[in-house]
Formats: structure tokens, C-alpha cells, sequence
């Protein structure tokens, strides 16, 4: 059974973050930038939330708010469900499942170590169903 601290060895450990008091258009740019459909709300180097494409959405587009305007803090999820690195992928995504969120903050102890999306999970299922195929093969053709 795979193991969170596995993903994020193959994935890496990088998480891209805002501070409450930056813009939502700072936040957006980011995500666009990066290429990621959310990043974690740090103020002082701790995690106070989360912010995604969702709440953006959400809670400034169709609201007919401005983004230069709005402060992360003001649309961002402060209940941050997270997980710690030796979750496994299969209760990680249980729990993605239950609480309606596509990433989950990896935090070992008060430190944060890594964010993983559905789209990660995906993969790695995926990568150990190919694996167990494989071997599956191997056997039978001995």
C-alpha cells in the first residue's frame, strides 16, 4: 500500500503559498503561473488556510467581486483539512472524498512538507495497478 511520504518523493515536496493579506489576483496569477488549482495560506510561516480556483469562483467571480481588490483572507477556507506523510493514498483520498476538497496540505507535526491533488493520487493508483498488471503478466507466462 502506497504511502503519502512515496508521492510526494516522486512528486517533490514544493508548495507554492500567499499570505491573507495578499490579493486575490496576486493568488490567481500564482496559481496560473505555477500551474496549480490552489495554494496554501501561511501568515508568519504557519498555515491559516487554503485557497483554490473553487473559491475563487465561488466567492469573487460570480459574486462580482474585484480581485485587485479582494484579500485571500477574506475567500479563503480556514478549516484546512490535511493529512500526515504516512497516510496512505487510499485514505487520502477517502477523506478527498468525504470533505469535497481536491488537495490536501501533508503536514508532519506543525511543519508542512508537501501539498498532494486528486490528480496525484490518480497517479499513483494508477502507476501501482500498472505495477501489479505487470507482475500479474510475468507470472503467467513463466
Amino acid at each position: 500500500m502506497t504511502i503519502l511520504q512515496q508521492v510526494l518523493r516522486d512528486k517533490g515536496h514544493d508548495v507554492f503559498s500567499v499570505g491573507p493579506d495578499n490579493t486575490v489576483l496576486d493568488a490567481i496569477q500564482l496559481m496560473a503561473d505555477k500551474n496549480v488549482g490552489s495554494l496554501v495560506v501561511l501568515n508568519e510561516g504557519i498555515l491559516v488556510g487554503i485557497v483554490t480556483e473553487r473559491h475563487y469562483a465561488r466567492n469573487v467571480f460570480l459574486k462580482g467581486r474585484s480581485s485587485p481588490k479582494t484579500k485571500v483572507g477574506d475567500i479563503m477556507s480556514t478549516r484546512v483539512v490535511y493529512v500526515t506523510p504516512d497516510h496512505t493514498v487510499d485514505e487520502a483520498m477517502a477523506l478527498m472524498t468525504e470533505k469535497a476538497v481536491r488537495h490536501l496540505p501533508v503536514m508532519e507535526g506543525e511543519e508542512l512538507v508537501g501539498i498532494i491533488s486528486i490528480g496525484d493520487l490518480v497517479k499513483s493508483t494508477i502507476s501501482s495497478q500498472r505495477f501489479v498488471i505487470e507482475q500479474l503478466e510475468r507470472y503467467i507466462t513463466r
